[in-house]
């Protein structure tokens, strides 16, 4: 393959692409903005799928690494009330398909199988722009532009590839997530630790919940749920912890002691997630020489996906370029199509989750989903 391969973004999804045409032998830059693989958290925990996130990191030859890292017993998942009663428990047997590892292993790991050199750290976009017959010019702050014969857009819900191939801007989805931390919550705060369990905890009603995983060393990982409008949460100073943690609070005044201090007894700032859309059935034409890949091509709703397809649309758009490598516009084309389709069916899914999650049946509309 003669073409030049440029992936804006070192997010799971660019990496993996990375990795799989390292893989065949085909060269990649990575151009991220952030200084350095250190520079910031990567998140919590992910369960990764048998039907697409394995199937990805088997394509980057990488499954042995990946079950280095899973942290077993995380499985486990259990459904309480306000009260604290356990409505669905289920535990981690070793039998299910969706080990959970912390994304910033998995992104270690991702790293450590690509030459040096492959990432370009703190190189922020500042610009894209078509120099015809499918080459592209992206300019950097700071940075000396680079040119290209074929750009992967795998830079997230603020995609500045996007732009070349779509009009769309991602929507607030009408819910936020505020996260925070409690730590060696076994020891410090046994009750929040015994409430959440060795797994994934869901305390749901209608527009609302408090959400934790039990991360490595008893750290318990709180996401707050409220389905409020951006304005709300724009009258809130998130500068000042301790007035936003008791705003927050007051939205779970009578819930059980044990869940509400997942987030009163939180140990870092509270960070506000709003969470943002494209459109379900969000697609585009042709345009040689680019695409896009994860939340740049189909941002949706949480619903334990996200990663998932970004990893999943890396390997695949991979496997595509390898099959045809003296034909990369075919190679998109049929990547493009098969990515169109499943995203589609997938923001449906995400949909129709969160109202089982957040609707007028929560939590019983999840726990019906959960025992079939």
């Amino acid at each position: 393959m003669r073409t030049s391969v440029t992936i804006v973004g070192a997010g799971l999804g660019g990496l993996t692409l990375a990795r799989v045409l390292h893989v065949h032998g085909i060269p990649a830059t990575v151009y991220e903005a952030e200084p350095s693989a250190e520079a910031r958290t990567q998140g919590g925990q992910l369960d990764i799928h048998e039907n697409n996130g394995q199937i990805a990191l088997e394509a980057a030859g990488l499954t042995e690494a990946f079950r280095a890292i899973i942290h077993e017993g995380g499985e486990a998942l259990r459904v309480l009330d306000r009260d604290g009663a356990v409505l669905f428990e289920e535990p981690d047997d070793g039998a299910g398909g969706r080990p959970e590892v912390l994304r910033g292993d998995l992104r270690r790991v991702l790293l450590d199988s690509l030459p040096d050199g492959t990432v370009r750290w703190g190189h922020k976009v500042t610009g894209v722009r078509s120099l015809g017959d499918g080459r592209h010019e992206v300019s950097f702050a700071d940075r000396p532009s680079v040119t290209t014969g074929l750009l992967v857009g795998a830079d997230g819900a603020w995609s500045r590839v996007r732009r070349l191939l779509s009009g769309a801007r991602p929507v607030y989805a009408g819910t936020s997530y505020v996260e925070t931390y409690l730590f060696d919550g076994d020891t410090r705060h046994p009750a929040s630790a015994k409430a959440v369990g060795s797994g994934s905890l869901f305390a749901l009603t209608r527009g609302k919940g408090i959400q934790a995983h039990r991360e490595n060393g008893g750290t318990l990982h709180t996401y707050v749920a409220l389905s409020k409008p951006q304005d709300w949460f724009a009258d809130i100073d998130f500068t000042d912890s301790a007035a936003a943690t008791a705003r927050i609070a007051e939205e779970f005044a009578g819930w059980a002691p044990e869940l509400v201090a997942l987030i009163t007894d939180g140990e870092t700032a509270p960070v506000l997630r709003q969470l943002h859309t494209l459109p379900d059935d969000h697609r585009w034409d042709r345009v040689p020489g680019v695409t896009l890949l994860g939340d740049a091509a189909h941002l949706m709703i949480p619903s334990g996906e996200g990663a998932n397809l970004a990893m999943y649309d890396g390997a695949e758009l991979g496997r595509a370029i390898a099959a045809r490598p003296d034909d990369v516009e075919a190679a998109l084309t049929a990547y493009e199509e098969a990515m169109f389709r499943r995203s589609s069916e997938e923001a449906g899914e995400a949909v129709l989750l969160h109202e089982r999650m957040f609707g007028a049946d929560a939590p019983h509309g999840l726990i019906g989903m959960f025992t079939g």
